[in-house]
């Protein structure tokens, strides 16, 4: 799991790479002009124009609807997925090992086997929402396909 933690925080990195080098925010969609559905980005002149369509204005309103501020946004709150679940990860070891000290001085008794089972458990989910992430990234180098949930 540590290798797809390290994959997918390097997707994120290239993500937010490619959203900071872009016109910055905000996108708006500027409806029709000369030439079709238009884009603006906030720069005077900057911006693109799709075709002049049903799909164009689609286009255009996809364009609109992912600029980079709302891009760094998302990859802020994918960082916060991980840390969360590296730390979680990390308490659960601690847990174990306390589990192992407990058994191994004869006080087991006292951690129920549904603890146990609880914390396994709640790995495995996080486990899953990790792999959950990775998702928009399969088409990428580099992605396995034993990380697909």
């Amino acid at each position: 799991m540590d290798e797809l933690v390290q994959w997918l925080r390097a997707q994120l990195d290239e993500d937010e790479r490619t959203a900071r080098a872009a016109t910055a925010g905000p996108w708006e969609q500027t409806g029709i002009g000369e030439y079709g559905w238009g884009v603006s980005f906030s720069v005077p002149g900057a911006g693109v124009e799709a075709d002049d369509s049903d799909q164009g204005r689609a286009d255009a309103e996809h364009i609109a609807t992912w600029d980079p501020a709302r891009v760094l946004r998302e990859i802020d709150a994918k960082r916060q997925v991980i840390a969360k679940y590296t730390a979680a990860v990390e308490r659960m070891a601690e847990l174990a090992a306390l589990c192992e000290r407990l058994k191994a001085d004869g006080m087991d008794t006292h951690m129920p086997e549904l603890e146990r089972m609880t914390a396994i458990h709640r790995r495995d989910v996080l486990s899953e929402v990790l792999r959950l992430l990775t998702l928009p990234y399969a088409g990428r180098p580099g992605y396995r396909e034993e990380w697909r949930p």
